[in-house]
């Protein structure tokens, strides 16, 4: 099976969002500048160094800024072994790919998608997939 390993949400106001889930539940919240689309990271319980949950299970998320072109709701990422592989399975499946695939410096290869429902879900393949 092919494991939920981070979850992402559209914000307003960056402080507003970090200030409000690092109160709230102890988040640590991680700000990246315009070169990172203004991408906010939520550890949501202890990293090592790649930045991976130690717990077993456990995931982080982070939060986009809105945007005509953005999804207006919360959504999963997936992590598979293979992203052409997979791309491949969507499509054929009757999803729809949203964009190209794109380089996350440091964590993988990722792209977007639709499933057959409408709902958003990112498809990541690591680089160091365990």
């Amino acid at each position: 099976m092919d494991p939920v390993v981070h979850f992402e949400m559209p914000y307003e106001d960056n402080e507003r969002v970090k200030k409000f889930y690092s109160t709230v539940f102890g988040w640590e919240m991680r700000s990246y500048g315009q070169e990172m689309g203004n991408y906010v990271t939520a550890a949501t319980t202890e990293m090592d160094n790649d930045n991976m949950p130690l717990k077993a299970g456990a995931i982080g998320g982070g939060f986009y800024p809105m945007g005509q072109d953005m999804p207006k709701c919360p959504s999963v990422v997936i992590a598979v072994e293979n992203l052409e592989k997979s791309i491949e399975q969507i499509t054929s499946a009757g999803g729809t790919i949203l964009g190209n695939p794109m380089e996350i410096p440091g964590i993988g290869m990722y792209v977007a998608m639709k499933d057959t429902e409408g709902n958003r879900v990112g498809v990541l393949q690591p680089f160091n997939m365990v």
